[in-house]
Order: C-alpha cells, then sequence, then structure tokens
C-alpha cells in the first residue's frame, strides 16, 4: 500500500533532497551537527518508530515498532529502566519471592488509574493475564507467559486427564502421595503432558477443582481427540493413560495467577526462574482494560474506543501516516511525564528517513536506520549518531543430525573459516561474536563466564591462545577437516583446499533480505579462500523460510538471529533448551538442560551465572552454531532529545524523554552517553520510581537479621 505522508514530512523529503544536490554524503562535516536542530517549542516530540502497527493490543502484537508505542500507552507491573532496561517499579511498588522461588507478590499502588478515570486493581492483572494466554486469543507471544504454571496447557488447549474419578498427577509433584503407581513415564522436561511420568492420586472433594495452581501437580494431554489419538499410537504408554479416561479442560482459572485482595497480585511458576520479575517489562503482560474489549471485541483498538493505562493516551491515528499520544493526566505518574506529545510516523526507508530528519521534521529514529553506505559520513556526528551493543545477535546453524555437518570437527573447522574482524569492518555497525550470548549486553554475566571458561579451558587442555583464536583460525581449520578425515591440501597464508569434501551437501540458506545476502556471500567467499570450498547459496521469503529452519530441513548452514526477550542470559540460551527446542540445529543436551535447571534454581546469582557460562561452553565446544555479530543500534536522535538512551533493545520508556532548551545542557559525544555521564533530572527520577523497592528490601533484610539475632 503507497504510504501518504504528512505535508510537513514530504516538504522535509523535498528540502533535504535539494540540499543533498549541493552537499554530498561523501565529503566531510564541517559543522557539528546533521542537519537542522532547532528544538521544538511545542513540547511535543515527533518520532520514527518503523512500519505501519500491526494492532495496538500489548498482548497480541510481537514487532518493535509496535512495543515501542505501545510503551507510552500501556503499565505494566515494571517497566525498563531507561538506560539497562532492567525492571523498576510502575503499578507494583514492590515485590518478593518465595525462598522457593516459584511464587512472586507484587503489591500494587493505590492510585492507577486507566484513561477513562477507572482504577486499575490486581482483578485486571489477572484478567489480563488470563487473556493473553487464551487460545482465543491466539498471541505469537503466548510462550513468554510459559513460566507460570499452567499456562502452556492453558495456552494450547490441553486437559488434564480423570482415571477411576482421580486426576492424574506428576510423579513427585508436591503433596502427591510417593508409593502411588506410575501411569507413564517423562520424556521432556516441559510443562507436564502426558508424557512426563506421572502418579494417579485421589483428587480433592471438589474435583473440578482439583488441579488448581495449588494442588499437587496434574498431567495434561491434547484437548482434541484426534490429536490424543494421534499420539497414542506411536506411544503405547500414552494410549493406557488416555484409555478409558476423562478429559477436563485447562480453563482460565487454573493459571497460577491470583489475586489475594485489590493491590496484590500473585504468580506461582511451574519452577523457579530467576529472570521472572526481568520478563514482566514486556508489552505482553501490560494491563488492559476489560469491560471495553468485552464491549467493543476486536474494535477495542479504534481511536473512538480504545482504553489505555500508561503514561500515554492515544490521540490520534491516521494509518501509514501518523499516530499521537497525549500525556494521560489520570496516569498514577503523571507530574513526572515530561513531553505533552509524541507523534509516531510510520516509515522504514533508509534515505526517506534519513532526509526527514536531517530536515528537522523529526526529533530521533529507531535502531538500524542509517544505511550502510552512509555509515562513515554520520559517524563524524558524535554527538547525534548512537552505536552501542545491542541485545541482538547473528549467526548460522548447523543441521547437526545430517552429513556432512553431523561431524563436529567440520562444525567447527567451518566456523574458524569464518574471518569475523573482517566481517565487522564489512558491516560497519556490528561486533565480532565469539559466543552465543551478546557482548556488551550482560556484563555480569560476562565477567563470571570470563573466569569459568578460564577454568574449563584449563580442564579440557586448550590454550587460552587457541580459545583467543575462535574469531579466526584458518589453519586449525584445516586441521580440523583433515581430522574428520578429508583430503586436504596447503595453501598460502595457513589455508588450504579440502579436494574431496561433498560441496553440493553444503548449502548456505538465508531469508530474502539484501544484508542477509551480503552476509552470505562473504561467508560464502570465505570459506572458499580458507577451505578450498565453494558451497551454493539459497534464499527464501521470510514466511517460507522460517518453518523451513526451524524443522530443520536445510542441509548445511542457515542464517538466524535472535533478539532477547528481557535482559538475562537464558533468553539465548534457552533456545537449546529441551529436546523439542527452537535452535533450529537438532542439537540437544541432557546435561545442558540439567545445568540450565540447576541454574534458574540456584538463589545466589554468581553461582548461578557460573552454571549457565559452564552450559553455554559446553554447547559452544559442540558448535550446533556459528556466531557471527553482536548488532549495533545504529540510529540518531537531535542533542536536545534527553532521557533516551541506546539502551540494548531500543525501548524507549516515554515518561523519561525531554526536550531540553538550554544549548549548554545538550547531548554532546553520545559515545559515551551510557557510561561517562549521567542525567540528573533522569536519574532523581529512577531513583524515586526505586525508592519503593529498595526499601522493602531493606527492610525485610533488617527484620531477617533481627530474627536470627533473637533465635
Amino acid at each position: 500500500m503507497k504510504r501518504n505522508y504528512t505535508v510537513e514530512a514530504r516538504a522535509g523529503v523535498l528540502i533535504v533532497l535539494l540540499t543533498f544536490l549541493i552537499t554530498s554524503c561523501s565529503t566531510q562535516a564541517t559543522t557539528q551537527y546533521w542537519g537542522q536542530i532547532d528544538p521544538p517549542q511545542d513540547n511535543k516530540m515527533r518520532y520514527i518508530t518503523g512500519s505501519e502497527p500491526e494492532s495496538l493490543d500489548p498482548s497480541y502484537v510481537t514487532g518493535q515498532p509496535e512495543a515501542r508505542i505501545l510503551i507510552g500507552l500501556y503499565d505494566r507491573l515494571v517497566e525498563y529502566h531507561p538506560k539497562t532496561m532492567s525492571p523498576i517499579p510502575a503499578l507494583a511498588t514492590h515485590w518478593e519471592a518465595n525462598e522457593k522461588g516459584d511464587v512472586y507478590t507484587f503489591h500494587l499502588r493505590e492510585n492507577g488509574k486507566f484513561s477513562n478515570g477507572d482504577p486499575i486493581k490486581a482483578q485486571d492483572f489477572v484478567w489480563s493475564f488470563q487473556r493473553a494466554l487464551s487460545p482465543e486469543l491466539a498471541s505469537r507471544y503466548g510462550f513468554l507467559g510459559y513460566d507460570i504454571k499452567y499456562a502452556e496447557a492453558y495456552n494450547a488447549g490441553k486437559a488434564f486427564v480423570k482415571k477411576d474419578g482421580k486426576f492424574v498427577r506428576v510423579k513427585g509433584a508436591e503433596g502427591t502421595e510417593p508409593d502411588q503407581e506410575n501411569a507413564t513415564e517423562e520424556g521432556d522436561n516441559e510443562e507436564q503432558t502426558a508424557d512426563s511420568e506421572t502418579t494417579a492420586q485421589a483428587a480433592p472433594s471438589n474435583e473440578e477443582e482439583g488441579c488448581t495452581f495449588t494442588a499437587p501437580e496434574c498431567v495434561t494431554v491434547a484437548g482434541d481427540e484426534e490429536s490424543r489419538n494421534e499420539a497414542a499410537a506411536e506411544d503405547e504408554e500414552l494410549k493406557a493413560l488416555i484409555e478409558g479416561a476423562e478429559f477436563v479442560p485447562v480453563e482460565a482459572k487454573h493459571l497460577g495467577v491470583e489475586a489475594p485482595d485489590d493491590f496484590t497480585v500473585r504468580v506461582t511458576l511451574k519452577q523457579s526462574a530467576p529472570y521472572f520479575v526481568g520478563l514482566l517489562t514486556h508489552q505482553f503482560f501490560a494491563v488492559v482494560h476489560r469491560p471495553t474489549i468485552e464491549e467493543h471485541g476486536k474494535d477495542w483498538i479504534k481511536p473512538e474506543n480504545i482504553v489505555t493505562s500508561g503514561s500515554y493516551k492515544l490521540k490520534e491515528w491516521k494509518p501509514y501516516d501518523s499516530m499521537t499520544i497525549e500525556k494521560d493526566p489520570n496516569n498514577w505518574d503523571a507530574a513526572n511525564v515530561k513531553l505533552d506529545e509524541i507523534t509516531f510516523y510510520p516509515m522504514d526507508e533508509q534515505p526517506t528517513m534519513m532526509n526527514i530528519y536531517k530536515a528537522g521534521r523529526v526529533d530521533a529514529l529507531y535502531n538500524h536506520t542509517v544505511p550502510a553506505a552512509w555509515n562513515e559520513y554520520i559517524r563524524q556526528f558524535k554527538d547525534e549518531y548512537l552505536l552501542h551493543p545491542e541485545m541482538s545477535i547473528e549467526y548460522y546453524t548447523f543441521s547437526v543430525k545430517k552429513p556432512p555437518v553431523d561431524k563436529v570437527e567440520v562444525r567447527r573447522a567451518f566456523s574458524l573459516a569464518i574471518d569475523r574482524e573482517a566481517l565487522e569492518k564489512f558491516r560497519k555497525t556490528v561486533k565480532k561474536l565469539g559466543n552465543f550470548t551478546p557482548e556488551g549486553i550482560f556484563p555480569d554475566y560476562e565477567k563470571v563466564r570470563t573466569r569459568v571458561f578460564q577454568e574449563l579451558l584449563k580442564k579440557e587442555g586448550i590454550s587460552e591462545e587457541t580459545w583467543g583464536k575462535r574469531y579466526f583460525d584458518p589453519q586449525r581449520a584445516c586441521d580440523l577437516m583433515k581430522e574428520a578425515g578429508y583430503t586436504v591440501q596447503p595453501t598460502d597464508g595457513g589455508k588450504c583446499k579440502v579436494t574431496d569434501f561433498p560441496a553440493d551437501q553444503m548449502t548456505i540458506s538465508y531469508n530474502t533480505a539484501e544484508s542477509n545476502k551480503a552476509v552470505a556471500e562473504f561467508v560464502q567467499a570465505q570459506w572458499r579462500q580458507n577451505l578450498g570450498i565453494t558451497v551454493q547459496l539459497k534464499n527464501m521469503e521470510w514466511k517460507t523460510y522460517l518453518d523451513y529452519r526451524s524443522k530443520v530441513e536445510y542441509t548445511g548452514a542457515a542464517r538466524a538471529g535472535w533478539v532477547g526477550d528481557y535482559m538475562d542470559p537464558f533468553t539465548f540460551l534457552s533456545q537449546f533448551y529441551t529436546q523439542q527446542n527452537d535452535s533450529s540445529t537438532g542439537w540437544w543436551k541432557e546435561e545442558f538442560d540439567a545445568l540450565l535447571e540447576k541454574a534458574n534454581n540456584t538463589a545466589d546469582p554468581e553461582k548461578r551465572f557460573e552454571l549457565l557460562a559452564e552450559a553455554e561452553f559446553m554447547m559452544l565446544q559442540e558448535q550446533p552454531i556459528a556466531p557471527l555479530a553482536t548488532q549495533g543500534t545504529s540510529w540518531m536522535k537531535k542533542p536536545y532529545v534527553k532521557g533516551m538512551y541506546p539502551n540494548p533493545g531500543t525501548m524507549h520508556p516515554w515518561k523519561f524523554v525531554y526536550i531540553e532548551e538550554d544549548r549548554n545542557k545538550w547531548d554532546a559525544n553520545v559515545d559515551g552517553i551510557m557510561t561517562d555521564y549521567t542525567d540528573p533530572a533522569v536519574e532523581a527520577q529512577v531513583e524515586a520510581l526505586t525508592k519503593t523497592q529498595t526499601d522493602f528490601e531493606a527492610s525485610r533484610k533488617q527484620n531477617e537479621e533481627s530474627a536470627k539475632a533473637g533465635e
């Protein structure tokens, strides 16, 4: 569909195009700033957010363009820290976890309101979570809630099993008798399904309430008869389990979410998840207005109907033109919301966006908006260009069960034969990556990982020098090919030609995009130069490619990328968790799962990171993937825009953003904006918000110490 940009935006494009006829991007910067830098006088910000929003339903959408807008429109229990993206109090003033780490209790503010003035209570969060996970909504982000007890079963439309009037319980579930008979046996570590090791146990007297989240855990099976029978045809134990059984649908009431009172939300998880509070910053867990949704159905997001819960409310939405949100005076934190309005423009053509920005028609851009060809020139504007590490990685997967990459030596060889420093220079906005978790995002984890890797390398007899060459070591790659049984002829510079490698079985598959094609051609050239192997390239349309890669139908290697959903390394390592994992490689190891599970049941953060690092090292040694790069943010903002940071996800909590008219206070040399200086206004605002949680933790610690002293 052709986009109808605003008159102002179109005028900006014409101005800049004329300017570009005079001043080419090939010239050197002669001024401090790129284009117009006059701050808007109406306290209204203009921002380009990406493609046209698919929807304004926070529980349904999955795109970054929508996510950025929804930060302003909907509040959650916790919200993003503007710099670190760590969770800070929002509608919850404070929270606590039980000793086991599988029950979280959140205490709400009593002045929370929707945009129509209705109070926000704990029951609104319970309903919002239930709706987000409902099979009827079919949210593509439903998996984010699977840590909640019975969430996966409810989302998938599964059912509990009753035999002889008794619910079938998971063997070993808390509250079950140890000597009760087995019904079937565990096949994976997912939420309790018919593949789980189970025990029959008499249910409580109220049979319908027998599988609540507080009762001993129940087994679930497919909710529809056809799927159950299809699975049972290949599983004798499952067949025996469901024969003559009754099936009770898993419903919203079974989810591990409750409201003990109007201002308390309690969430019960299926197992400990130390990252859970950070996960709740995601828009999937935002609170929505039940009466509006029930009254208007799918039309509830239309401007004339929508009721929101955030710092801003919807003022105007002109599809494919603009969307404006305005400060909501009903919001609990309205006094600290600085901008009066924000207008979002839906665009994704890089040159157009850059031209409009230069003309001063918008104040900031979203990530990855600077064209590669412009990068070296734009870098000169150090007060505006933001290139910082992103919580996003690019890598190639290997189909580990198919020749020729079924041999770990071959996978290692192909990985070592890629010059990542050359790739970094070629891409301009990425940093080389040798591990699976991104560099520069989880500093505490990275510190522990460095120490753990050193210990494991020593144990494995691998020198740190050798490990340091994992970014590029053609000589070792050639040696590994020889170890794999191939004929290797040395060439210049430690490189080689593998003469009998079945290149016709080795393909690089990627989804169609110019940047993906460029990387594929780069890697193809690397393997030809360093190993003498020429592989074929195969590109596919995204929707087709995603299923193709996920089912590991490809042979050889396939392009992949992952953007973390929350600020914890588990969001990356979980790609390889369980036998039915989403790594698109076919690789799975029981010992890897055990380390992750042990880590998430470990209260001490440092010890938890040690276990996660050990798991990451284990996976890297078996090389189901070839890490390539940590992505960079690469966007621009005017120096007068304050409180807006190149955080790891380019997610901006708009309540912290403001326009600074005093030029002496404008941002300068933004290379150091994340580490070298702070904004007193933003820091004070964050400190005020976090005080409720820090005070609660300090009080609890004092009480615990007093109790110990009195023993």
